[in-house]
């Protein structure tokens, strides 16, 4: 009864919106649009499979009002044959709508930070670090997300032995929070003159974008020198005073920024620098237990840790955690990750309702 109640109030509620967003004084306000928007966008998928298990209910009942009060033997023969698939039909429509009124991850509609380090297996890891990091950026394209690269450390041989990037779009982490951990490769790497096969491994981590903190910095706290820009062995890059050092004197963080030549950018760089480390100081017990989890969701990077594995030699990738292996290889390099993020999104949120039932 609670989840009929549930469900009652969920479907008035998506009536009222619908009702809303068609008025002159929603469609006038940008932010209420967007807003109501998001909110109706939620309910779509429940109310999508409420109303299949609403007629599919009714046609059931239909079904055996005949077989009770029908004379025609006929009828009833053709009724009975056809109730046991109505009846498996809204058996499925049942659970799919339990799992959907679970309680949602209050992060699912974040950005999200994605971060990629090589692990065991040295130049080659780092060479499949840039292979999957591509996937990634693929999958986001595909999807219409914006792929912001906060740092990288590029390999020797071209390969990347540690990327974070952040992904700006709707659902962003909900999607991609199933792929941390560690991805095992298997395959000949391209400097193997003897053609054998390395395992090697790398590390992912997906953390949801931390709301943000706003940080005030008074002009009275800060020092601000200007010097002349200089290249390696004391080479003058420039002749203009154009590099910066900006010292915030409460707290002794000095930064410094000449990449650039104009003063004004340069200073702007420095202070938008500044005013990320402040949030850091600010933010330090947060990112402690950021840390923890992050160490917690990539382990040692050891290639005995890992949540799946990609084997080129029979073009064949493996999820470990719901045992579903696809023969595609190349496609799923190639950023088609649908079916494995879709396979692991059922199972954890089945297995979230299979705990909701025990308590």
């Amino acid at each position: 009864m609670q989840v009929l109640a549930k469900l009652e109030e969920l479907s008035r509620r998506y009536e009222e919106l619908n009702e809303e967003l068609a008025s002159p004084e929603v469609l006038s306000d940008p932010q209420k649009l967007r807003k109501m928007g998001k909110e109706r966008a939620e309910l779509d998928d429940i109310m999508k499979v409420y109303n299949g298990l609403t007629v599919v209910m009714q046609e059931i009942g239909d079904l055996k009002t005949i077989i009770r009060d029908e004379p025609d033997p006929e009828l009833i023969n053709m009724a009975k044959e056809e109730l046991p698939g109505l009846e498996e039909r809204r058996d499925r429509l049942e659970e799919e709508l339990s799992i959907l009124l679970l309680p949602r991850d209050p992060n699912d509609e974040k950005n999200t930070f994605l971060e990629i380090r090589a692990g065991t297996g040295g130049e080659e890891a780092a060479l499949f670090a840039s292979d999957l990091f591509r996937a990634y950026c693929r999958y986001a394209e595909a999807r219409g997300w914006r792929v912001e690269i906060m740092s990288m450390s590029q390999a020797s041989t071209g390969g990347i032995k540690e990327v974070i990037a952040l992904i700006q779009g709707h659902g962003a982490y909900s999607r991609l929070k199933y792929e941390r951990g560690v991805h095992r490769v298997q395959r000949i790497p391209v400097t193997e003159s003897q053609g054998r096969i390395h395992t090697s491994a790398v590390t992912v981590a997906v953390l949801p974008e931390a709301d943000e903190v706003d940080v005030t910095i008074d002009p009275k706290d800060l020092r601000i020198d200007v010097f002349r820009s200089s290249g390696p062995g004391g080479q003058s890059v420039n002749t203009t005073d154009s590099a910066v050092r900006i010292t915030h004197l409460p707290t002794n963080l000095v930064v410094s920024c000449q990449d650039e030549k104009s003063q004004h950018k340069n200073k702007a760089k420095a202070l938008k620098i500044l005013r990320a480390r402040l949030l850091d100081v600010i933010e330090a017990k947060q990112q402690s237990a950021i840390s923890a989890e992050r160490r917690a969701q990539v382990g040692s990077g050891d290639r005995s840790e890992r949540i799946r594995t990609y084997n080129f030699p029979q073009n064949r990738v493996t999820d470990h955690r719901v045992g579903l292996t696809l023969y595609r290889l190349e496609g799923v390099m190639s950023g088609d990750l649908d079916e494995i993020i879709d396979a692991l999104s059922l199972h954890f949120r089945t297995e979230a309702l299979k705990e909701s039932h025990a308590v």
